[in-house]
């Protein structure tokens, strides 16, 4: 499957990872749906219970029209199952144009072990280093084990740690930074 951005990648014949700049209603549907799923199981991006549909539906959106923000989904056979975002560098931060950040990853629970995270990212990075930056950076919860266990096994580093990073249940939780360069700078 071709895609605006370069080619879908598939790790499992039932799934593949695109980068997409729109969502038609079923896809918004299951991507919030995935989402829903991924927050009540824990599965971290950001929120600890989930808002309701309509405001889902309005982050959804607004996703895919925010400037230098960019939308990859996994889907299993045909259904969106996970996704996540690239954020490009702003322009005012000319010393950090070599970098994107990786954020909002997130699987469905029905979906897991099944190759979805790692499609996803190997989709945003092919997708980085066509758009010339040559390096990827991210951060997690430390509760976040699976998702530590994937970058770490794709080569990201993990540089820094923010004892502080999160509330949950009022208790402090660590954050863990993650740096991975992509290919030689081309600045």
């Amino acid at each position: 499957m071709e895609t605006m951005s370069g080619p879908s990648v598939t790790l499992n014949p039932n799934v593949y990872a695109e980068h997409v700049t729109e969502l038609s209603p079923g896809d918004l549907s299951d991507i919030v749906d995935a989402c829903i799923q991924a927050i009540v199981e824990g599965g971290g991006f950001g929120w600890l219970t989930p808002p309701g549909r309509p405001e889902m539906e309005k982050y959804w959106r607004g996703v895919l029209i925010m400037p230098g923000r960019h939308l990859f989904v996994s889907r299993v056979d045909g259904v969106i199952s996970g996704a996540a975002q690239l954020i490009e560098t702003p322009a005012n931060l000319e010393s950090q144009r070599h970098s994107a950040q990786i954020t909002g990853h997130f699987v469905a629970p029905w979906a897991r072990g099944r190759g979805n995270g790692k499609a996803i990212v190997r989709a945003i990075e092919y997708f980085a280093r066509q758009k010339g930056y040559s390096v990827l950076k991210l951060d997690l919860r430390e509760t976040q084990t699976a998702a530590i266990a994937l970058y770490h096994s794709m080569g990201y580093v993990r540089w820094g740690i923010n004892p502080y990073y999160a509330m949950i249940d009022g208790k402090m939780v660590e954050g863990y930074y993650y740096t991975k360069k992509i290919q030689e700078s081309e600045q």
